[in-house]
């Protein structure tokens, strides 16, 4: 096998202990060639300085402010020389053998843009999260998660084309980002790993789930599984992705579709559970649209 050079990217915010245990299991990793970089996204109340302590042989960057997710990303792919880019959430860990699967997809056909690996439920190892995603829904601006909760018994065991890869475990090969460009930084948290994918499709390629690459994912551990946080930047977002991918008459009914009855249905459903917290995180999301409709840079994308 070709073994090109891998460039595994990650962000640490506030958790360097989870971040470690990350690095750790790349430290068994197989593959023969990489270089690892991470990101600190000016954690408030963590020293991200223990990671190069620990871990000499990595990059660390620290950025005096908080980035987000695709800040952060495009900040350490900036930084990488690697033909592939290998994002990683800190919140994972992976099988030794999980790289070699993925670079030879990519390796096979010039005309995949992006594959991510099966991941599963780091607590539940058994339980699938992702083994692949389908197609959006312009309405809601959510998508199915192929496999999502269930338990293996051999049914994904094939590589498969997907609508999107998954945020928390994708490669992306460097000639793919020149040509389309880098997240855009306007999402600041979720859906931007979303957006990407769609303009790597729309570019001409395909995107795959690779069967035989696992990575194991503890989901959630920056923002919190229901924070008002994640929330807040989760909603914003969804709107911010309609915006940015959806056009024509498709937008005008989508526009409708949350105004009349997703954003009411959403502000009933938080009221009734009496979370103040929630319902004013959820509020703040819609009504950043409302503050933001001519805001510039919302249709950029960086280039590397």
């Amino acid at each position: 096998m070709n073994y090109p050079l891998v460039s595994i990217i990650t962000i640490n915010y506030d958790h360097s202990d989870v971040t470690c245990q990350l690095l750790s299991s790349l430290r068994k990793i197989t593959y023969p060639r990489v270089e690892i970089i991470v990101v600190d996204n000016a954690s408030p109340n963590d020293d991200p300085s223990v990671i190069k302590i620990d871990f000499p042989e990595v990059t660390l960057i620290q950025s005096p402010v908080n980035l987000g997710f695709a800040g952060g990303n495009n900040l350490e792919i900036r930084q990488s020389s690697g033909k592939y880019v290998m994002l990683l959430n800190n919140d994972t860990e992976v099988d030794p053998g999980f790289l070699e699967p993925l670079v030879k997809k990519l390796e096979s056909n010039t005309q995949i843009g992006a594959v991510s690996p099966q991941i599963r439920f780091f607590y539940q190892p058994d339980t699938f999260q992702f083994a692949g995603s389908s197609p959006l829904n312009p309405f809601t601006v959510r998508s199915h998660g192929i496999g999502y909760r269930e338990t293996d018994h051999g049914q994904y065991n094939h590589d498969a084309h997907t609508a999107f890869v998954h945020g928390a475990a994708m490669l992306v090969p460097r000639e793919v980002i020149r040509k389309v460009g880098l997240m855009a930084e306007c999402y600041f948290l979720y859906y931007e790993e979303l957006d990407w994918g769609n303009r790597i499709r729309q570019a001409g390629y395909e995107l795959w789930y690779v069967h035989d690459s696992r990575v194991l994912h503890k989901e959630s551990v920056s923002t919190g599984r229901m924070s008002p946080l994640k929330i807040y930047y989760m909603n914003r977002a969804r709107l911010l992705y309609m915006r940015r991918n959806v056009h024509g008459f498709t937008f005008f009914a989508a526009t409708l579709y949350q105004l009349f009855i997703s954003v009411p249905k959403n502000l009933l459903h938080y009221m009734m559970n009496g979370n103040k917290a929630q319902l004013k995180a959820y509020a703040q999301a819609v009504t950043w649209h409302l503050h933001n409709l001519n805001k510039p840079g919302i249709h950029s994308n960086p280039l590397l």
